[in-house]
C-alpha cells in the first residue's frame, strides 16, 4: 500500500505540473496519432506480403523483416515523443517553463542516439517474441524452456526500465547510447531499492486508472451502441452506427489512459534521473548538503 501511495502522489504532482504548462502532455498525444499512423502503414506492406507470398520461406522471412522494421518504427516514434516529454520536464523544473521549440532542437540533435536505443529495444523485443513461438513449438525441454522463457522476461523489464531512464540521460546531457547506459548504471547503483518501489507504484496506479478507463469506457460503449441499435433496430444503418461509435468511445477512454500512463511514466524517469544526476555531482564536488529531490518525485520520497 505505501508503494501505491507513493505512485499516487507522483501521478497527482506529476500532472500538477501538466495543467500548468500545457506543453508538457503534447508529445505524449502526438505520439498516440503518429504511432496510430505508423502501426497502419506498416501493417500494409506485412498483409500484402502474407498474401502473396503466403507461408513459404521467401515469405516469412520478408514478413519477419516488415514486422521488425515496424516494431523498430513504432519503438523510434515512443522514444522520440517521451524525449521531448523528458526535456519538457528537465526544462519546466530548472526554467519554469517547458518550452516546444527547445524540445524539438534537441530530438534533431540526438535522432541518432534515439535510433540506437530502438534499435536495442527492437533486438530485445524480437527475443521476447522467439522465446514465445519456441515455447509454443516446444522446442525446448521444459526445463531449459522455463530458464530461456524467465532470462528473456527478465531482460525485457530490466531493459524497459533502463531505457526509460537512459531516454532522459540523453535528451539533458546529450549522451550516445554506450555513455548514457553507462551513466545510469552509475548513478543508480545505490537507488536500486528506491527505483523498484517507486517504479512499482507508478505503474500499480497508471495501470489501475488504465483499467477503470477502459471498463468505464466499455460499459458507456456498449450501452450506446445496444440503445442506437435498439432504437434503429438490427438493419445495417443501426448496426454501422451502434457498433461505430460504441467503439470510438471505447477508444476515446483507452487513448486517455494510454496518455496518463506515457506522461507519468517518462515524468517519474526523468524526475529521478534528474535527482539521481544531482546527487551524484554533489558527491563528486565533495559537498556534504542533502540534494533536494524535485517537487514531483519529492512526493514521492516522502
Amino acid at each position: 500500500m505505501e508503494s501505491f501511495a507513493r505512485g499516487w502522489n507522483f501521478l497527482k504532482q506529476a500532472w500538477g505540473m501538466a495543467f500548468k504548462d500545457k506543453d508538457l502532455i503534447k508529445p505524449s498525444i502526438y505520439a498516440l496519432v503518429v504511432g496510430f499512423v505508423v502501426s497502419v502503414i506498416g501493417i500494409i506492406p506485412i498483409v500484402g506480403a502474407g498474401l502473396l507470398l503466403g507461408d513459404s520461406r521467401i515469405g516469412q522471412g520478408i514478413t519477419f523483416v516488415l514486422g521488425a522494421l515496424m516494431v523498430f518504427a513504432n519503438f523510434t516514434v515512443t522514444y522520440v515523443f517521451s524525449g521531448m516529454t523528458a526535456y519538457l520536464i528537465f526544462g519546466y523544473l530548472s526554467e519554469g517553463d517547458g518550452r516546444m521549440d527547445k524540445a524539438w532542437a534537441i530530438v534533431r540533435r540526438d535522432f541518432f542516439d534515439i535510433l540506437t536505443l530502438a534499435a536495442v529495444s527492437t533486438v530485445v523485443n524480437m527475443l521476447k517474441n522467439a522465446s514465445k513461438r519456441r515455447q509454443q513449438r516446444g522446442g525446448l525441454g521444459g526445463f531449459v524452456a522455463g530458464v530461456a522463457r524467465s532470462a528473456v522476461g527478465l531482460l525485457e523489464v530490466l531493459w524497459t526500465e533502463a531505457a526509460f531512464l537512459i531516454l532522459p540521460a540523453m535528451v539533458i546531457d546529450d549522451l550516445n547510447l554506450k555513455n548514457a547506459a553507462q551513466r545510469v548504471w552509475n548513478i543508480t547503483k545505490q537507488n536500486l531499492l528506491l527505483i523498484g518501489i517507486s517504479t512499482v507504484g507508478v505503474r500499480a496506479v497508471t495501470g489501475l486508472i488504465g483499467f477503470l478507463l477502459g471498463l468505464t469506457g466499455a460499459v458507456i460503449g456498449f450501452a450506446v451502441g445496444y440503445g442506437i441499435i435498439a432504437v434503429l433496430g438490427a438493419e445495417t444503418l443501426g448496426l454501422i452506427l451502434g457498433i461505430g461509435l460504441g467503439a470510438m468511445i471505447f477508444f476515446a477512454f483507452t487513448l486517455v489512459a494510454s496518455v496518463i500512463g506515457s506522461y507519468t511514466g517518462v515524468a517519474y524517469h526523468t524526475c529521478l534521473y534528474i535527482w539521481a544526476r544531482d546527487q551524484e555531482r554533489a558527491v563528486e564536488a565533495g559537498q556534504q548538503v542533502q540534494v533536494h529531490a524535485p517537487q514531483p518525485l519529492a512526493a514521492v520520497l516522502g
